[in-house]
């Protein structure tokens, strides 16, 4: 029994969130924090995660022939006044290491277009060296946090950064939206997590970017998420590095460029969003074991048991699983440990299972059972994962649906805002007002701006001046 009061979360999701997240994520074994304030340790079940979306992005950028490559953590001073926009945005995030033989102040990234554009400066030349389509994943420091949240918000995290170059806006502007489109993949087809794809307003685009288009998710807590951007950068940045191609008209030209990136703080929105009181839920197709056989043996019968869960596990080899059979621990103990896990299936298997030629088969989400024959495990497990990532989708998307509200008037407004909405509304697109929106409502700010616009739009919420967008809005992470 002591084992399990370890085990166990103590609070409530719909009680105590935060706290309830955060023993999720530290009971689970997924990450913890470090020695050095800001900063997390991510555990091996907490990384095996990360492995599953780098494998399933990895694999798709890759088919639209992007290359992974590898820069410098160290990017000189004068590289961010080459750009200034982007170096005030980022100039109170940066993180200086102390001076030692070099004559330049150098900073640690905080993302990476300026060390990579000094590079492309050198690597392209004519219009056959376009486009330049380069990735890489590492590891990014932002020295702004003052309270740490596992995955969501350390001062280091790990991402993927792309950056393009193209001959053309048009096809810069093309490649920018369809990098999105993958990112939209990674979060509804990996993650089973509805998002909101759109464009960031003025006042939230990307320091430096002509254009920042998000996907955006609504957590539990009312908040939403911004789960990946992909950003069209224009010009300014090939200006501010000398960046330049001999074009096809046999003429200097300034070419196009992106750049779109992905955190760990996908993590943190699959456990907030899936996860229960029991703990950790797994979407199937990102667990790294999708089925875990628990044998059922007492002292006289338990080396026939074992014997029959490998030949079990013998018959699952297209998909992952394991088998539990330690001794010295209660089935229900290794249940709740599995739960707690989130591993997406649990198969049972005691001495009246195999006299029956059965096992139990239970779905994590929703705790099923089913008796399942021996000869159609394989057959039964492929057809509960596949339900369990559609549902997990659909209850997501439900609940998306269900608390996002449009409104009219700003007295509405405020209202939902107090009731943890996502608030869809129309707005000037003024960045004064956008600011005195966040402020009276305590932080509530623009999410996106969605693809799809009505043919008619009303007045802004707030000012009540002639409206250019549909905007979603929401308190953020």
């Amino acid at each position: 029994m002591a084992k399990e009061e370890q085990l166990g979360i103590k609070v409530k999701k719909s009680e105590e969130f935060s706290e309830w997240y955060n023993e999720v994520v530290i009971k689970a074994q997924l990450a913890e924090h470090s020695p050095i304030k800001g900063f997390m340790i991510i555990r091996p079940e907490g990384y095996s995660i990360w492995e599953k979306i780098q494998g399933f992005f990895d694999a798709n950028i890759k088919k639209l022939g992007v290359r992974n490559a590898y820069f410098p953590l160290l990017i000189p001073e004068s590289f961010f006044k080459k750009e200034s926009e982007h170096a005030e945005g980022f100039s109170p995030e940066l993180a200086w290491i102390e001076k030692k033989d070099e004559e330049e102040k150098l900073a640690i990234r905080p993302t990476s277009e300026t060390i990579m554009y000094d590079a492309y400066s050198n690597w392209i030349r004519s219009w056959r060296d376009l486009p330049l389509r380069i990735n890489q994943w590492c590891n990014i420091l932002r020295w702004e946090v003052k309270q740490t949240k596992l995955f969501l918000r350390t001062r280091e995290f790990l991402w993927q950064e792309g950056h393009c170059v193209y001959e053309t806006e048009e096809e810069c502007e093309k490649e920018t939206l369809q990098y999105l489109d993958e990112y939209k993949r990674v979060a509804e087809e990996l993650l089973a997590i509805p998002v909101i794809p759109g464009e960031k307003t003025k006042m939230e685009r990307f320091a430096g970017a002509k254009r920042t288009y998000a996907i955006e998710a609504l957590m539990p807590d009312g908040k939403a998420l911004q789960m990946g951007t992909s950003h069209n950068l224009g010009q300014n940045f090939a200006k501010g590095f000398g960046i330049k191609f001999l074009g096809k008209d046999e003429k200097e030209n300034t070419p196009w460029q992106n750049s779109w990136g992905i955190s760990t703080r996908m993590i943190g929105a699959l456990i907030m969003v899936h996860s229960d009181d029991k703990g950790l839920v797994l979407p199937p197709r990102v667990a790294s074991t999708q089925a875990v056989i628990v044998p059922i043996f007492k002292k006289e019968n338990k080396e026939e048991i074992i014997k029959k869960a490998n030949e079990i596990k013998n018959k699952m080899k297209s998909f992952s699983a394991a088998i539990d059979d330690r001794e010295g621990y209660s089935p229900g103990w290794k249940y709740n440990e599995w739960e707690l896990k989130g591993i997406p299936l649990r198969i049972e298997i005691g001495p009246r299972d195999m006299e029956k030629g059965q096992v139990v088969i239970v779905r994590r989400d929703t705790s099923e059972k089913e008796f399942v024959r021996e000869d159609q495990i394989e057959k039964k497990t492929r057809e509960l994962l596949d339900k369990m990532q559609d549902s997990l989708f659909i209850k997501a998307k439900e609940f998306l649906e269900e608390n996002t509200i449009e409104v009219k008037d700003w007295k509405e407004f405020v209202n939902e805002a107090k009731e943890r909405k996502m608030i869809k509304t129309f707005f000037c697109g003024d960045s004064k007002c956008e600011e005195d929106i966040k402020e009276k409502t305590n932080g509530v700010t623009s999410r996106v701006i969605p693809f799809n616009q009505p043919s008619d739009l009303g007045k802004c919420v707030h000012c009540n001046k002639e409206a250019k967008h549909l905007v979603y809005f929401a308190k953020a992470y």
